[in-house]
């Protein structure tokens, strides 16, 4: 029937909306506990759906670029890095100047950056 999402874009497109609306960047487990944060949890699920279905997830990452947070931001370029890297670079460049702060999350260190410190820092080690 037309109109009908299939389970997988809804399932991207959930995963999609909580990366637009992260405060928080974290790759891996945090805390004492190693806990997946949900934003954490629907990355992956978006990393995923780059494989399986590129050219819609492709489309939902530009629509974060341009609409999400600081930290959905800078999820969206990393995820651009695995299948675009010229067009990664281009957003981190983009980035560059932007003062936003996000809390970031490595293991059980908590810190606030500006998301151009963060895309400067991405472009140095790209």
């Amino acid at each position: 029937m037309f109109g009908m999402r299939k389970a997988w874009e809804r399932e991207l497109g959930a995963a999609v909306d909580e990366l637009a609306a992260a405060d928080t960047l974290a790759f891996g487990g945090v805390g004492i506990a190693g806990a997946l944060l949900p934003v954490t949890e629907a990355y992956e699920r978006v990393s995923a759906a780059l494989d399986d279905h590129p050219e819609e997830t492709r489309r939902q990452l530009d629509r974060v670029l341009a609409d999400g947070t600081p930290a959905g931001r800078a999820y969206a370029a990393t995820l651009l890095e695995r299948v675009d890297p010229a067009a990664a670079r281009a957003a981190w460049t983009s980035l560059r100047d932007d003062p936003s702060e996000f809390t970031t999350f490595v293991g059980c260190v908590m810190d606030r950056e500006t998301l151009g410190t963060y895309a400067s820092r991405r472009l140095t080690a790209a």
